[in-house]
């Protein structure tokens, strides 16, 4: 059985890894998973628009499998978590940026997703988190 191997993002990973000592990422074999990511800055400060926060999260996402040697061209599973523009429903806004980005990163690819949404996260001002799991091909 491979041993699992440990990845701290740069920048804000390595922030949270001071702070609160978690690790980003973490790679057993082929399979990646990564901690939730955050539309944080490397200073963990959150964009005011929702829409840039997400794309922020897909892109912290992107760096996160990086440092484990996966891309969005492995993932096979999406959690999002997410508070919701009503207390029935998501939202709209969130739903179609999180779609698009799915269209953007994934080149056709369609993993599975869960999206949840929830009443707080783990920072103030946070609004939207991903999870995801990569099987890495050669």
């Amino acid at each position: 059985m491979d041993e699992p191997q440990f990845f701290i993002t740069p920048g804000a990973g390595e922030q949270l890894h001071a702070l609160l000592g978690y690790s980003q990422a973490v790679r057993i074999g082929d399979r990646v998973e990564i901690s939730g990511q955050g539309g944080w800055n490397d200073e963990l400060e959150f964009p005011e628009d929702l829409e840039e926060e997400i794309v922020r999260a897909f892109d912290n996402v992107e760096r996160t499998l990086a440092t484990a040697g996966a891309t969005w061209a492995d993932v096979v599973h999406v959690n999002s978590y997410h508070l919701p523009d009503d207390p029935a429903f998501i939202g709209d806004r969130p739903t179609r940026v999180m779609a698009e980005q799915f269209r953007k990163r994934m080149g056709g690819r369609a993993p599975i997703w869960t999206q949840t949404g929830v009443a707080a996260l783990g920072a103030p001002g946070m609004r939207v988190e991903i999870r995801v799991s990569a099987v890495v091909r050669d």
